[in-house]
């Protein structure tokens, strides 16, 4: 029995709590940061945080302003909302957890330029930055870990502001295969990623949940067609354009000096069963070339194990961050 199997929410009971938390949140779209939404001391937060390029980041902020932040990093080409197993399992440990969209996606503005590593990483900063973040441990998982693999080296350690690092299914060094990488897969599949984006993006974005993402491909593998509805549906919140360009910055961007420069304690957590980003090619390298890291393999785990083995990867990250 898996986590999924216990719970039993009526399609009543989750409009009503849809509605409650439109309420909560007051309606609050208007990209400007608010003074009851920003730096207070609400447990629950919810705003947007101007990057110096003038884009609007939306972020969550939950928990005790005092406790030890973590911070998530989402993956291509998702929200914030990908981490609501993550958020409520440790916001009821005691823990501050913040979560932002990455530009372009979710709720964030979708603006037409800077879908690159860079950019991300200088998003997240930002967030970090405006709620004075310190000692955090930072959580990426796809895409969302070469964000936090860069934010580290360049970003949150120098200044002290990063206690712990963990790169989930994470996407670094290199996905794409050159000269140097000749493990990494071809761009034909990149290629063939923007094509079926750019054709249908509608129908992509259940083509990808419904089969390899979650391991729902696999024979005798349970299918939560909500798991898949959910992943739809954060990933049409975005930008066409955001997820278009993002194919280039997780699948070509090489992380290797990223990951050579970062110190502190790292867990890389991978599925052996990941056809998204195989194990090989990413964990198996990286942790090679982390000076402090610590590799952690899950048997027949998929890309998306962070949703579909929650009750497995919430103790095993429990246990890291206060190890």
């Amino acid at each position: 029995m898996t986590a999924f199997d216990s719970i039993h929410l009526s399609r009543r009971q989750a409009l009503v709590a849809g509605a409650t938390v439109s309420i909560c949140d007051g309606g609050h779209r208007d990209g400007k940061i608010h003074p009851n939404q920003s730096k207070g001391t609400s447990d629950m937060t919810q705003s947007f945080v101007r990057t110096k390029d003038g884009v609007e980041i939306f972020y969550k902020d939950w928990g005790p302003k005092d406790a030890q932040p973590i911070m998530f990093h989402h993956g291509w080409p998702l929200s914030s909302d990908d981490w609501d197993a993550q958020m409520l399992f440790f916001v009821n440990q005691g823990f501050r957890v913040v979560a932002h969209d990455r530009r372009g996606h979710g709720r964030s503005a979708q603006v037409s330029g800077g879908h690159d590593m860079d950019h991300y990483t200088a998003d997240a900063s930002a967030v970090a930055e405006h709620l004075d973040l310190k000692n955090a441990v930072h959580i990426g998982h796809s895409t969302g870990g070469g964000e936090v693999a860069r934010y580290v080296a360049k970003f949150g350690e120098p200044q002290g502001r990063v206690a712990k690092a963990v790169l989930v299914s994470a996407v670094p060094p290199l996905m794409l295969k050159t000269e140097s990488n000749p493990g990494g897969l071809p761009i034909e599949v990149f290629d063939g990623i923007r094509k079926a984006l750019a054709d249908n993006r509608a129908q992509l974005f259940l083509d990808f949940p419904s089969g390899p993402f979650y391991g729902f491909n696999r024979p005798d593998a349970k299918v939560y067609p909500g798991v898949i509805q959910h992943w739809w549906l954060q990933g049409m919140m975005g930008g066409a354009k955001a997820h278009y360009d993002g194919i280039k910055a997780f699948s070509e961007t090489d992380q290797t000096e990223d990951l050579k420069k970062i110190t502190v304690p790292t867990l890389v957590m991978h599925g052996d069963d990941d056809q998204v980003v195989p194990i090989d090619d990413s964990a198996n390298l990286s942790v090679k070339l982390l000076k402090n890291g610590t590799l952690k393999v899950y048997k027949g785990y998929p890309h998306g194990m962070l949703t579909t083995h929650a009750d497995v990867i919430n103790p095993d990250l429990l246990a890291f961050i206060k190890g």
